[in-house]
């Protein structure tokens, strides 16, 4: 029996910066059995614009999206921040007897987080992957909050051989960027951020991993200023065994 059609949202943040991320996903979910398809069609989940009061342009985009992507069995998202858009708040923008409602719900009940998705709904419990290396894991403030998404990527990276699991403190603490939160209040995205790399570094883990493209380039971009060793990777680079490419914020 053919596995799930699964429909990738590849995230504006994974198709500008770091596309290796996309490949990621579609390794680990054709590993798993699924048949996956990139909607050429699709274009931003409209975050930045619902959380800046733009709903008509949000409505606009989500329209969009759930055209693209109501007709397969799931979505996903190496993203919790994108997937937590689609899934959470799509059906809060548009009026409950406006038919794009019930279209958006639809859409919503089916949309994931990849490592959830790997964990919860397709049972992967492991991968065949092995790393050497010492890592800390930071969890991304809409995975963690909006979609619950903590154990899973946790479960699935004990499962990589000669990785060692470093906890930081304060690991569900936000890293600062929060989208549009860091253009508006940079003075204090910048401390978020340095509290975030200081408790990171004082793990002495090799890479700091997380779900979220933004956080990650964030975390990244202010260890790289403050001179700090550690490097940061997106969790599916890991569980897939995509290395070959630069860490993020690593020189090019």
């Amino acid at each position: 029996m053919p596995g799930p059609r699964v429909a990738l949202f590849v995230t504006c943040l994974v198709d500008m910066f770091r596309p290796s991320v996309g490949f990621a996903t579609v390794k680990l979910l054709e590993e798993a059995g699924c048949t996956v398809e990139v909607p050429a069609a699709q274009t931003c989940c409209g975050q930045p614009a619902w959380n800046s009061g733009d709903r008509a342009g949000a409505q606009a985009i989500a329209r969009q999206v759930i055209a693209a992507f109501e007709g397969y069995d799931h979505v996903v998202a190496p993203s919790g921040s994108c997937a937590a858009t689609i899934a959470n708040d799509y059906a809060a923008m548009f009026d409950p007897s406006d038919p794009w409602a019930e279209r958006a719900r639809a859409l919503g009940a089916k949309t994931h987080e990849i490592t959830s998705f790997l964990t919860d709904v397709l049972g992967v419990s492991a991968v065949a992957r092995r790393l050497e290396a010492s890592v800390t894991y930071h969890d991304s403030c809409s995975g963690l909050r909006s979609l619950g998404v903590e154990a899973q990527p946790r479960q699935l990276l004990a499962s990589v051989e000669g990785l060692e699991l470093r906890e930081m403190a304060e690991r569900d603490v936000c890293c600062g960027f929060g989208g549009t939160f860091c253009v508006k209040y940079p003075d204090i995205s910048n401390v978020m951020v340095g509290d975030k790399t200081r408790n990171i570094a004082a793990t002495g883990a090799d890479l700091v991993l997380a779900g979220d493209l933004g956080c990650l380039m964030n975390m990244a971009g202010k260890a790289s200023r403050e001179g700090r060793s550690f490097l940061a990777r997106h969790v599916v680079e890991v569980l897939a065994g995509e290395m070959g490419t630069p860490a993020i914020g690593a020189a090019r």
